[in-house]
C-alpha cells in the first residue's frame, strides 16, 4: 500500500517528467530498505505481480516483489570482480542488477539506439561483475542508485548501448545471497575462466556520475577504493617470462613518445586550409581547452615517401631541409617505406606526407594517398609523379637538371623570385576537373610561363596538396648542380628557398617557428633525505677512481664538488655536482619534490640536469652495484635524444615530466614472474598521481594499454618505456616515463585539462608542476608494486580498469582486414584479452608496428 501511494504522489508531482519520476522512485524506495521491492525496465508486458509505474512507447518501468539470486553456479566471474569479497560488494547506496540482451541479428530486433540521440553506454554507468552465456546473454553489475536510474531511463528512451553490440531488452534489480557469492568465489579460484561466451563486455570499468550525482559518486569511489585495498589475488603460476622472451620484449619495448602519438586514432579531424576558416577552428579549439600546434587533430608525424628507393642519403637530404624549416621539438620525421603504405596504419597518424620520388606511384599506393587526403591529410610533393584532380604532368627534358628562375606566389599574396633546379617536368595548362580546386602558385620565368608549383584541394575534410616540379628540397651542394654559375644562382637564392618552403609548410598546417637545440648541462646529485645523501657519498668513495670517475659504456659520470664552466659536458662524459647547496633551477624544486615523495626506497637519490641526451643512459653505471635502499632516479628538464619504442624519437620540450627510475624486482616474486605488468603499473601511477589529489579526481586523465597516458580516449600526453636486465635472481629495471605537464604545444598537457575543467565546472584548481607529479608518481608506483607483490594482478586491476579507455572497444586481429574482437581486460601476465565471436577469450599482443599498438593485434604462440 505504501508503495502504491508513493507512485500516486510521484506521478501527481512530476507528471510527464519521466526521468525525474524514475530517479525519484528508485531513490526513495531503495532508501526505504524495502527488501520486498525490485525494479524492472523491460520491453514486454509486465507480469501480474508487477506494478506499472511508467510506460514509454513499448517499454515499461515497474516494481514488484524482490528477486533473489541464490544460485550462481552457471555464472562466470569477470577478470576482476568485487565478488572476491562479497561482504564488501554493495554499499548502502548501490544496487545490484541483471541486464539481459539479445543479438542484434535476432529477428525483429533493432540494432540499437539511434545515433542521432544522446547515447548512454552501459559500462559508463556501472561496474560489471559476472556474465552468463546464452540467449539472452546476462550480465550482473552494480551501480549507484542514480546511475542505475540513468541506465533505466536511457533504456526506456532507446538510448542505451551495450558494449558488445547486443540489444538490451530487460534490466532488473536483484538481491544477491552471500552464501551464493562465497560459493562462486570458491569456484573462481579452482576453475579456469570460461571461454564459451557468446558475447562479452569489458571488465571492471567503474561507474561515472553526472552533475547532480556528485556526492553519490564520491562516496562510491571511496567505497570502491576500500574494497580494492582488501582484495587478494588468486592465480596459477604459469611459465616464467624473462627479458629475453619475445612476447615480453614486445610489451617492454613500448613507447614513451609523449608527443609522437599524442592524438588517438579516432580523434575528430578539424579541416584545415589556407583560408580564414583556420582562425575559426583555432578559436573553437582554445575554447575547448585543447591547444595544438596543428588544427587537424593529427599526431605530429611527418612521413617521407621515396618509393622503392632505399637510399639513406636521399632520405637524410629531404629530412635535413625539413628540419631547417619546422620546429625540431614539435614534429618527428620518418621514412614511409613502400611496403608500409598498404600495411601500416599511417593514414590516421600522419600530419604531413612528403612524396619525394620521380618513380611512378603504384595504383594501390596512389589510392591510399587519396584516402589520406580525403581524411584531411596534407601532401607536399617534391618533383614527384603524384597528381590528382585532373592535373597532368608533361615532360620538358630541356629543363631537366637546369637552374631556372621562378616566380612564386606566397600565402600573403606577395611574389618572390628565386632560382631553383628544375625537375624536367611541368604541369599542363587547361587542367581538367574542378579548376576552383586548383591554384597555380609558381611559374617559370620563361617564354612559356610553365606552371611548376600547384595547390590542390581535395574532399570536404580539408585535404590539400602542394605539388612542386622544382627541387625545393635540393640546395647548391646537390650532385645535380653542374656548373659554378648554377651553384652561385642557387646559393644566392637559398634564403628565399627556405622562405618559400616555410610558407608552403605553414599553409599545410605546420609550425615553422624554430627553436635551437640546447647545449648539454651538468648533473646535480640531490636527495630529499640528507642521511641517504651522505650514505651515497660514502659509497662513492670506494666506487670511483682517483679523479672521481665512474665509467660506463653509455655515459661516464665524473663526480665533482662544484662545477665550473671550463669543465666540458659531452654525451659520453658528464660532471655530477655533489654539493646540494649550489643547486637551483627554475624548472625543478627539490623542496617540492621532497614534500611529495613519500617512499621507503624509490627516488631517494636523484640526478637532475637541465639538458641531457636521454635520462635512460644516466643510471647505467650505478644501478647494478648501488645498495637497494638508495633508489635511483634521473630527471631532466629537456632531452635532445629521447628514446622511444623501436628506436623512435621521443620529443622532449620544456614542461614535460621526463625521468628514468631504477627498480629491482626479485625473480621469484609475483611481479618478477609478470614483468610486462610494470608498464601498466607506471601508467596507472601517472594517472593516480593527479586523480588522487583532492579536487582533481575528475580530471579526464586515463590509461591506454599497454603503456600510454591519455586525455579521455582522444589524445595521448605521455607514455612509458621499460628496459630490464636479469642478473642472477634479480631483475634490474629502468623505467623511462614522460608526460606533458605544462607544455600546451604541440598537443595537450595536464594543466590544459585542469584549465578546461576549471572553465567548465567553475572551480579554481591550481596548475600542477613537474617536480610535484614526478614525486607523486614514484610514491604511487611504490605502493602499487607492494600491493602487486602481496596480492598479484587482482590487487591492482580494479583501479587500472577504473581509468582505462578500452571498455567496450573493438579491435581487429591479425591484419587491417582481420576479424573483429571485443576487448575484455588483461590477463595475469599483462596481455590484452579479447573476445572473438564463437571463439571465446584469447590473449593477444601488438604486431610491432610503430604507429598504433592496438592495430593488427595477434594471438601469441603457445
Amino acid at each position: 500500500m505504501l508503495i502504491t501511494l508513493c507512485y500516486l504522489y510521484l506521478w501527481a508531482r512530476w507528471g510527464p517528467r519521466s526521468a525525474a519520476l524514475v530517479r525519484s522512485t528508485v531513490r526513495r524506495l531503495h532508501r526505504s530498505r524495502d527488501r520486498r521491492c525490485s525494479f524492472t525496465f523491460c520491453a514486454r508486458q509486465p507480469l501480474p505481480e508487477e506494478r506499472v509505474c511508467l510506460r514509454v512507447g513499448g517499454k515499461v518501468f515497474c516494481t514488484g516483489e524482490a528477486q533473489f539470486l541464490d544460485d550462481l553456479n552457471r555464472w562466470s566471474v569477470l577478470l576482476v570482480s568485487p565478488f572476491i569479497h562479497p561482504e564488501k560488494l554493495l554499499a548502502a547506496e548501490h544496487i545490484a542488477f541483471v541486464t539481459e540482451s539479445i543479438s542484434a541479428q535476432t529477428e525483429n530486433v533493432q540494432r540499437g539506439p539511434d545515433s542521432s540521440k544522446e547515447i548512454v553506454k552501459w559500462s559508463d554507468f556501472c561496474s560489471p561483475l559476472a556474465y552468463k552465456p546464452g540467449e539472452p546473454f546476462k550480465l550482473i553489475a552494480e551501480a549507484s542508485v542514480d546511475n542505475f536510474s540513468s541506465l533505466g531511463i536511457a533504456f526506456l528512451e532507446d538510448r542505451l548501448q551495450m558494449d558488445n553490440g547486443m540489444v538490451p531488452h530487460r534490466i532488473v534489480s536483484v538481491h544477491l545471497e552471500e552464501s551464493a557469492l562465497k560459493e562462486l568465489t570458491k569456484e573462481k579460484e579452482v576453475k579456469e575462466k570460461s571461454t564459451d561466451m557468446d558475447a562479452v563486455t569489458p571488465a571492471g570499468k567503474s561507474a561515472s556520475g553526472r552533475g547532480e550525482e556528485e556526492k553519490s559518486k564520491k562516496k562510491e569511489e571511496e567505497e570502491e577504493e576500500e574494497r580494492e585495498q582488501e582484495e587478494t589475488g588468486a592465480g596459477e603460476h604459469h611459465h616464467l617470462h624473462l627479458s629475453s622472451c619475445h612476447e615480453c620484449l614486445q610489451l617492454e619495448s613500448s613507447t614513451i613518445e609523449s608527443v609522437k602519438f599524442a592524438s588517438a586514432e579516432n580523434i575528430p579531424e578539424l579541416p584545415d586550409d589556407c583560408s580564414s576558416r583556420r582562425e575559426e577552428k583555432e578559436d573553437e579549439c582554445l575554447e575547448k581547452g585543447i591547444k595544438r600546434i596543428n588544427l587537424t587533430g593529427k599526431p605530429p608525424n611527418v612521413l617521407i615517401y621515396l618509393g622503392s628507393e632505399a637510399a639513406k642519403e636521399r632520405f637524410e637530404q629531404v629530412k635535413s631541409v625539413l628540419r631547417e624549416c619546422i620546429d625540431a621539438e614539435s614534429y618527428t620525421l620518418y621514412q614511409l617505406q613502400q611496403e608500409q603504405v598498404l600495411r601500416d596504419p599511417w593514414v590516421e597518424n600522419c600530419l604531413l606526407l612528403v612524396i619525394a620520388t620521380e618513380e611512378p606511384i603504384p595504383e594501390g599506393s596512389h589510392k591510399q594517398f587519396m584516402t589520406f587526403l580525403s581524411k584531411g591529410g596534407k601532401i607536399l610533393g617534391f618533383s614527384s609523379s603524384f597528381t590528382f584532380g585532373g592535373v597532368q604532368i608533361k615532360q620538358k627534358n630541356k629543363l631537366r637538371k637546369a637552374v631556372h628562375e621562378l616566380v612564386v606566389s606566397k600565402k600573403d599574396s606577395t611574389e618572390v623570385k628565386l632560382n631553383l633546379l628544375a625537375s624536367g617536368c611541368v604541369f599542363e595548362e587547361g587542367m581538367k576537373g574542378d579548376s576552383s580546386r586548383v591554384k597555380v602558385l609558381s611559374r617559370l620565368n620563361n617564354a612559356d610561363k610553365d606552371p611548376v608549383i600547384v595547390h590542390l584541394a581535395h574532399g570536404s575534410s580539408g585535404g590539400e596538396a602542394i605539388l612542386c616540379q622544382a627541387h625545393l628540397e635540393l640546395d647548391s651542394n646537390s650532385m645535380d648542380v653542374q656548373t659554378e654559375e648554377d651553384f652561385n644562382l642557387l646559393k644566392m637564392s637559398n634564403s628565399k628557398r627556405y622562405e618559400i618552403l616555410k610558407d608552403f609548410l605553414t599553409c599545410l598546417g605546420l609550425s615553422c617557428e624554430l627553436s635551437e637545440i640546447p647545449a648539454l648541462t651538468p648533473i646535480y646529485l640531490l636527495s630529499p633525505d640528507e642521511e641517504i645523501h651522505l650514505a651515497f657519498l660514502k659509497w662513492l668513495e670506494g666506487n670511483v677512481d682517483a679523479e672521481g670517475l665512474r665509467a660506463s659504456s653509455k655515459v661516464s659520470l665524473k663526480f665533482v664538488p662544484s662545477w665550473e664552466s671550463k669543465v666540458e659536458v659531452t654525451p659520453s662524459l658528464m660532471p655530477v655536482v655533489t654539493e646540494m647547496g649550489s643547486f637551483s633551477s627554475e624548472h625543478f624544486s627539490l623542496e617540492i619534490y621532497q614534500q611529495h615523495l613519500q617512499t621507503k626506497k624509490l627516488g631517494k637519490i636523484l640526478l637532475f640536469t637541465e639538458v641531457t641526451t636521454t635520462t635512460m643512459n644516466l643510471l647505467d653505471g650505478l644501478m647494478f652495484e648501488l645498495p637497494e635502499e638508495m633508489g635511483l632516479i634521473a630527471v631532466a628538464a629537456r632531452q635532445t635524444q629521447g628514446k622511444g619504442r623501436g628506436g623512435n624519437v621521443w620529443l622532449s620540450p620544456l614542461g614535460c615530466a621526463l625521468c628514468t627510475l631504477h627498480i629491482s624486482i626479485p625473480l621469484h616474486s609475483n611481479l618478477g614472474q609478470r614483468i610486462p605488468f610494470i608498464q601498466h603499473l607506471v601508467s596507472l601511477a601517472v594517472v593516480e598521481s593527479v586523480r588522487s589529489i583532492p579536487g582533481y579526481e575528475d580530471i579526464e586523465l586515463r590509461v591506454k594499454w599497454p603503456n600510454d597516458i591519455y586525455y579521455s580516449d582522444l589524445m595521448k600526453l605521455g607514455g612509458v618505456l621499460v628496459n630490464s636486465t636479469l642478473i642472477e635472481t634479480t631483475f634490474h629495471i629502468l623505467i623511462g616515463f614522460g608526460f606533458n605537464v605544462n607544455n600546451s604545444n604541440p598537443t595537450i598537457c595536464i594543466n590544459d585539462l585542469i584549465a578546461k575543467f576549471n572553465r567548465e565546472e567553475g572551480t579554481e584548481l591550481k596548475p600542477l608542476s613537474v617536480d610535484c607529479l614526478i614525486a607523486r608518481t614514484v610514491t604511487v608506483l611504490e605502493r602499487l608494486i607492494e600491493i602487486f607483490q602481496e596480492k598479484g594482478p587482482n590487487g591492482v586491476l580494479p583501479q587500472y580498469y577504473k581509468y582505462w579507455v578500452h571498455s567496450g572497444k573493438q579491435v581487429q586481429l591479425h591484419s587491417e582486414d582481420g576479424p573483429l574482437a571485443w576487448i575484455v581486460g588483461i590477463d595475469d601476465y599483462g596481455y590484452l584479452q579479447v573476445h572473438q565471436q564463437g571463439k571465446g577469450v584469447e590473449s593477444v599482443h601488438p604486431d610491432g608496428n610503430s604507429f598504433d599498438m592496438l592495430r593488427n593485434l595477434i594471438v601469441p604462440k603457445h
